[in-house]
């Protein structure tokens, strides 16, 4: 189950990042940039699993929460809606994806312009998704 509303708490991403390899930070810090880019008016906060994630106050599924990323050796890893990722497919097709998740290497390139058209297409998902 996830946080209640009350128990996300902003902040902590720069903390995460800073216990990651410092070979990785770089990266990790170009898909934050690209997320708050999308995402402006999100909260960042790190939650579920403690990864960073943007946050959207109100009565939304996920509990409003439209993207996280996160690190496993050897991804970079973005976590976005499912029905996201399905509806890109096929501009998906060279990366490694899970039904929530877009894993992308750690030492290559971060496709800042994709990153930010899947969040912002996330956090359309989320505000459709009102109960």
């Amino acid at each position: 189950m996830g946080k209640k509303r009350s128990e996300i708490v902003p902040g902590g991403v720069a903390e995460y990042i800073a216990k990651c390899p410092k070979a990785v930070q770089p990266t990790l810090k170009q898909i934050r940039a690209a997320i708050r880019a999308a995402a402006p008016k999100a909260t960042e906060t790190v939650s579920y699993f403690q990864f960073p994630g943007y946050h959207y106050p109100g009565e939304y599924a996920y509990n409003g929460m439209a993207a996280w990323f996160s690190y496993k050796k050897p991804f970079v890893r973005l976590h976005i809606w499912p029905v996201v990722i399905k509806a890109h497919k096929k501009e998906l097709a060279m990366y490694k994806t899970s039904v929530g998740a877009i894993y992308f290497p750690e030492d290559k390139k971060i496709p800042s312009a994709l990153i930010k058209k899947l969040v912002k297409e996330s956090v359309k998902v989320t505000k459709a998704s009102a109960k």
